[in-house]
Formats: C-alpha cells, structure tokens, sequence
C-alpha cells in the first residue's frame, strides 16, 4: 500500500532522512497541516515551545528584536527546513520569531512527542545533532563577516547565499525566488537602508545586479563572487 504524501515528504526532510518507516508513520500519525497566508506569523520571539514545524511549500522568515527594538533577519527557511529549533535542544522558549514570507503549508506536530521520539531513534537524533552544527557553522560565519569585512563584501556574500538557497534561474540571471526588499538585506548584513540602496544602486549601473520592489535577480553571479572575495 502506498504511503501518504506527508510521510514521504518527512523522509525527504533533512531532520527525519534515514529514519524507520515505522518511526515515519508515528510522527505522521501526531503531525497536522497547517496553513499560513503571507505576512503571518508563526510564533512570536519568547513564546513558548510546543510546536515544531516542516516545512512543506513556502518561504518564511527568522528574526530577533533587539531591546531597543531593533530588528535583525537571522535566516529564512523553506521546503524541508524545521521551523522552531528550540524544540530539538528543548529550550522553553523560542529564541527569535517566525513570519511567513508567502503563503506557505507546514507540517506540524507537538514538541514533547518529538523529544520522546528523539530519546528513542538515535538516528533521528544524530540528524539533530548535524542541523544544529550547520546553524552554528553558519552564525559563526556571518558573525566573522560582519566583525572583519566591509559592508559591500557583506551584501555580495548574503545575495550569494539567498541565490544558493532559494535561486532559479531566468533569462536575466538567477533570481532570489521569495520576496527580498533593500531593508531586508540591510537587517541581515548589519548595515542601514540607506548603504543597501547605495550598493545596489551600484551594482545595477555595472549590470552586476537587477533590483525592484522586494525582489532581486543576480545577473552576473560570477562578477558578484569577485566582489565577495575582492579578486
């Protein structure tokens, strides 16, 4: 008998890869759907922690506020990607919010039930393990870049990544397939609005570049990797 669509798309995920298809149909069996129109937020910075998500279709975005209200975009997550890693370490709280950035389907389930799972199925922990070294992995860079390199260098290497992670590629070049504004970017590289739009201003006049209203096209990705490195 074949198996539900959900199941092969938590086998597919980069938490459950490698997993019993008898532990599969567990989770799937605690696990709902659940929709989220864009804008709308999954949960908020300090909420506490009952849920855990996958994502199934869509874009959304991890952020943090700062005391003084400041806001910095940590990542953005898509198709596959866990949504609320507090639940894995089993923190109390979610350390940063959750937004979706287009319509997105999640597949969700309780936290407790996934720690259970965790102290059962070791590989499902081990999978655990490998994500939370990648996420440190990748703060540990952006902290070094933005402790050592200039603001341009910043940009480039983020626009790098986003076209990495979420590009497809046009007759103009390899677009960032989600929603993307200049004040996004400047929360990401730790600089102001105005330094973005200057950036990109520039980039655009040298063809490296092609910006509009919340949405970017890398038209010269090589040229861009020069920047990143300075070559």
């Amino acid at each position: 008998m074949a198996e539900s669509p959900d199941i092969d798309i938590l086998a597919r995920g980069e938490l459950f890869r490698g997993v019993p298809v008898e532990v599969l149909r567990e989770l799937h069996a605690a696990s709902f759907r659940r929709k989220f129109p864009a804008g709308e937020t999954v949960f908020q910075q300090e909420d506490a922690v009952t849920t855990f998500y996958i994502v199934v279709v869509g874009r959304l975005r991890v952020t943090q506020t700062t005391l003084d209200g400041q806001q910095i975009i940590i990542r953005y997550l898509g198709p596959g990607d866990v949504v609320g890693y507090a639940a894995l370490t089993g923190a109390p709280a979610h350390p940063g919010a959750v937004t979706a950035v287009d319509d997105c389907h999640l597949i969700g389930m309780p936290a407790p039930m996934l720690r259970d799972i965790m102290s059962r199925n070791s590989r499902i922990a081990m999978n655990a393990v490998a994500l939370m070294g990648e996420r440190y992995q990748d703060l540990q860079l952006r902290l070094r870049e933005l402790a050592t390199e200039k603001v341009e260098r910043r940009i480039a290497h983020t626009l790098l990544r986003l076209s990495q992670q979420a590009g497809r590629r046009t007759a103009r070049g390899i677009e960032i397939a989600f929603p993307l504004s200049r004040q996004d970017l400047a929360e990401m590289t730790g600089t102001t609005l105005h330094t973005v739009s200057r950036t990109l201003s520039g980039w655009e006049a040298r063809g490296l570049v092609d910006s509009g209203r919340r949405r970017v096209i890398i038209a010269k990705p090589e040229a861009l990797a020069e920047v990143a490195e300075e070559v």
